[in-house]
């Protein structure tokens, strides 16, 4: 498809674009969402499968990094979501 047929389509139906870009932004934050939340589980299981359940207060470092890196990743998911909502809602005022 050329750039035009592409740039028509969003004129023809702005509505349209804007659900569809709302809809990228849902798939990805709901995707971040679920790929930590499994990521936080496999965490905690190689921990009970190592039976480093009394030398996790040693590994405080990394695990504080592991932490950060998850709430970073739950906030943007959540900032998607955010967008999605407000691009979906935004579509049915035009």
């Amino acid at each position: 498809m050329s750039l035009q047929v592409l740039w028509s389509l969003v004129v023809v139906r702005p509505a349209g674009a804007l659900n569809a870009l709302a809809l990228f932004f849902a798939l990805a934050g709901a995707w971040l969402w679920l790929m930590t939340r499994l990521r936080e589980q496999r965490g905690q299981a190689r921990v009970l499968a190592q039976g480093q359940l009394e030398e996790l207060g040693e590994e405080s470092g990394a695990d504080e990094r592991a932490q950060r890196i998850n709430r970073f990743f739950y906030r943007f998911g959540g900032c998607c979501l955010g967008m999605a909502l407000i691009l979906s809602w935004g579509s049915t005022h035009l």
